[in-house]
């Protein structure tokens, strides 16, 4: 089974792989990709991390992505504009909103009804 796939986005690659760890904990078959500071791994973000996370974790049901701060959510918006994927940028927060999409992509949901959980959650 082909699920949506989750990518997190942070200035720190120590934040998005310590929440991948969390969801790891109950979620297992959901891709989940990183795009966690610069291409130097100092802090910040980057476009083609993005766009590689993105690119790794479309299976074919589609993609959303969670951020945390600034200038992550404009490189994420670039990212999407480049991108082949079907792609949702959603506005909720990283930890909680990306561990709800994982549990929600896990069973199975559309990329639409994955969002609207997570929406409806904050």
């Amino acid at each position: 089974m082909a699920y949506v796939g989750v990518v997190l986005i942070s200035h720190s690659s120590k934040i998005v792989e310590g929440m991948k760890e969390l969801i790891r904990q109950v979620i297992y078959d959901v891709p989940i990709e990183l795009a966690g500071g610069t291409e130097e791994n100092e802090i910040g973000t980057s476009i083609d991390k993005i766009t590689r996370a993105i690119n790794l974790a479309d299976k074919g049901e589609g993609v959303i992505l969670f951020y945390d701060i600034g200038s992550a959510k404009m490189n994420a918006e670039i990212a999407i504009e480049l991108s082949e994927s079907e792609v949702v940028l959603v506005e909720a927060p990283l930890v909680e909103g990306s561990y709800i999409a994982a549990v929600e992509s896990g069973m199975g949901r559309s990329l639409q009804e994955i969002k609207r959980a997570v929406e409806k959650a904050f």
